[in-house]
């Protein structure tokens, strides 16, 4: 009987059973994991060639590269325009401002204008004749084979409500280079007026003809003698 303390080991005595060492297995679980990757793998490769987007070549993510650098240089340039169309807008905002100032200046100035324009008016002395309408002033002058003519034409001021509608011409009374003598009519045109209208402008004369004197001639819608006078013709 061996002592405590010896070396020696005990004889292997194989069973009736064969060797008692097990065979070392895949284990199951492994095994369902990496089927479950490869089906998974597969299943998403699937997935993505019939169902997910394309995948571009070269050629088509140079061309997509291409596409988004010509995108931001439109976006680049449009932001440029739209920063150019702002300061456009300040500067006609800036002008309209200005020119409506103006405006209301010239408007103010056309007030007094007229305030002023209104009290000559009204220190007028009555026409010759105390007609109303009346002629109160006019003046001729010869101007290279025309006549310029300015007319000042006015009814007193308890009819200026009443407009009043009426034609205007001119019998001119002159001489031809020849020295013959005539009268000549020139039509003016229709006028109208509440208070007063100046009428002024040119009509053109007979070739070698002179005036010498104008009766000034205003009828009314009836081709009634409304006023008229006689003025001589500047030299």
């Amino acid at each position: 009987m061996p002592g405590f303390g010896s070396s020696k080991r005990p004889a292997f005595k194989p069973t009736a059973y064969g060797s008692t060492r097990r065979t070392r297995r895949v284990p199951r679980w492994l095994v369902l994991l990496l089927t479950g990757v490869v089906l998974g793998a597969g299943g998403l490769l699937f997935l993505q060639k019939n169902y997910g987007p394309p995948r571009l070549t070269v050629e088509q993510s140079e061309q997509l590269h291409n596409d988004l650098n010509n995108s931001n240089l439109d976006k680049q340039r449009l932001q440029s325009q739209l920063n150019q169309a702002t300061r456009d807008l300040s500067a006609a905002r800036s002008k309209i401002g200005s020119l409506t100032t103006q405006v209301q200046q010239a408007q103010a100035q056309v007030a007094k204008t007229a305030s002023d324009l209104q009290l000559f008016v009204n220190a007028m002395p009555p026409g010759p004749r105390g007609t109303s309408p009346g002629i109160r002033s006019a003046a001729f002058e010869n101007n290279a084979g025309n006549l310029d003519y300015q007319i000042l034409i006015m009814q007193d001021p308890a009819k200026k409500i009443a407009t009043y509608q009426g034609t205007l011409e001119l019998v001119v009374a002159g001489n031809y280079t020849s020295g013959k003598h005539a009268n000549i009519t020139l039509p003016i045109g229709d006028t109208s007026l509440q208070q007063y209208v100046f009428v002024r402008g040119s009509v053109q004369l007979p070739d070698g003809f002179s005036a010498r004197q104008v009766t000034i001639r205003l009828t009314d819608g009836n081709k009634r003698l409304s006023a008229t006078r006689t003025l001589r013709v500047s030299r």
